[in-house]
């Protein structure tokens, strides 16, 4: 906040003032975004029907939330009120309890990245009662104790119209997930659910499945970053697999076993409508997916597959390619950190060559050589990747200088590109060879692109004037 702005509003105006006139509000607004404190400087207005409020991430609010709920009785009509990431204290969140009972129209609430919730939520929502419109709750990081997850399980039955809950980096709620899974077999319309690292055990995943039966609208399930969830998924989770409106599944950093990928072969194959699976991080998935990745082409729709650090081995990748060629629809291509596919990129030539709406493609650190280049910069002069906005050749440092320079020669090609990256290790550093001038030369031919990472390259000091 300004120096000078905050002086003024601490000693020349009246509390109960101060939101109205400095909140830069119209008469036809209906939105007003103070997101990280933008636009404090327009004229005020008390004739607004504000319905959405967003004052995340701003520290001013932090002990001064009275300021703001004094208010909200002229906005009855008021639909979300966002206060992620403003350091709530222990009074802002009673007088926060308080002032939702003003809002009776309210269908977004979120409090995310707020510690101080931990323990007090409760205090907060227990205004909301069964009938209430409620559609949105996000309480992510917000240090709920496991008292605070069973009050979750009870509350959720009577928030009928609940379509987006996420509950994720709350690790203590894990031991109250039994309560909470009873509460979601009452939320029939929920469309998202994010439990992200939630401290889920192997035994959650058979609670959640039983809830499963009763989301049959389920968009999307995010249980990543749940690290003893391994195991969880080697008994078929039967109404899983029942989740045919299911888009995205997450199951990233889930340490899931040998098990765990034999059942999923069996599921994820009849998700006929998903659209993103990321399974990165699960190192079992390297040497135990051949099958589960060959089985990835019963599922067209599929725009988004992410799977970096997954230790894959030669026949694995071998499959996946296989099966990329019947996806057609996909967009983002992450293979990062398989070191298996340095050498072998040939396998993904016909993918490259078929799917025209390829967006973003990831091969950091996955051992590439120069073959592996020539044969891209190939792909991309016949105009096969003529829609990839996003390149990652990261962290490759067995590339000579002549696959950088060919690289680079058809750079141009990528008119729609708007991030390289071609940084070498940490632990490295390198000259640029003559290929630097090839590069500059395509940047002048690349009308959209805003960044492009070389980091631990030296330009040779022949070089510094072009």
């Amino acid at each position: 906040m300004p120096l000078g702005l905050e002086m003024e509003w601490k000693s020349n105006m009246k509390e109960s003032d101060w939101f109205l006139k400095k909140s830069c509000r119209k008469a036809a607004d209906r939105c007003l975004d103070l997101n990280t404190c933008c636009g404090l400087t327009a004229a005020p207005s008390k004739e607004a029907e504000l319905e959405e409020l967003d004052i995340s991430w701003n520290d001013f609010v932090s002990g001064t939330l009275h300021l703001f709920t004094e208010q909200m009785h002229l906005d009855s009509k008021l639909k979300v009120l966002r206060l992620s990431g403003c350091g709530l204290t222990t009074e802002d969140v009673q007088t926060l309890g308080a002032a939702l009972e003003m809002i009776p129209a309210l269908e977004e609430l979120s409090l995310s990245w707020n510690s101080n919730v931990g323990g007090k939520l409760p205090q907060v929502l227990r205004t909301f009662q069964k009938g209430s419109k409620i559609q949105t709750l996000e309480l992510v990081d917000c240090a709920l104790t496991s008292q605070d997850g069973e009050f979750v399980g009870h509350l959720l039955p009577k928030l009928q119209r609940l379509e987006v809950f996420d509950l994720s980096i709350n690790r203590n709620i894990g031991s109250s997930l039994d309560i909470i899974a009873q509460g979601l077999k009452s939320t029939s319309g929920l469309k998202v659910l994010k439990l992200h690292s939630c401290g889920l055990s192997p035994k959650s995943v058979r609670i959640l499945d039983d809830a499963f039966a009763s989301l049959d609208v389920l968009r999307t399930l995010d249980l990543s970053g749940n690290k003893e969830l391994g195991g969880g998924f080697e008994e078929v989770p039967a109404q899983l697999a029942l989740l045919e409106h299911l888009e995205v599944l997450d199951l990233h950093q889930c340490l899931l076993t040998a098990g765990d990928v034999e059942s999923l072969t069996q599921i994820i194959p009849l998700l006929s409508n998903l659209q993103e699976l990321d399974l990165s991080s699960n190192r079992k998935v390297g040497g135990s997916s051949e099958n589960l990745l060959s089985r990835l082409r019963f599922l067209p729709a599929l725009k988004s597959l992410l799977i970096y650090g997954c230790a894959l081995e030669s026949e694995t990748f071998t499959a996946l390619a296989e099966a990329s060629v019947h996806l057609p629809a996909l967009e983002t291509l992450n293979l990062s950190w398989n070191k298996c596919v340095g050498g072998n990129l040939e396998l993904l030539l016909q993918t490259l060559k078929l799917s025209r709406s390829l967006r973003v493609l990831r091969l950091s650190s996955c051992a590439l050589v120069t073959e592996d280049l020539v044969l891209l910069a190939s792909a991309m002069r016949t105009g096969h990747l003529a829609e990839l906005q996003k390149l990652d050749l990261s962290y490759n440092n067995s590339i000579c200088d002549t696959g950088w320079a060919i690289f680079c020669q058809n750079l141009c090609f990528l008119k729609k590109l708007t991030e390289l990256d071609i940084s070498l290790r940490p632990s490295s550093s390198r000259s640029c060879g003559q290929w630097f001038r090839h590069l500059l030369c395509a940047v002048t031919k690349l009308p959209v692109v805003t960044e492009i990472g070389m980091r631990r390259w030296a330009v040779p000091a022949s070089q510094e004037g072009d």
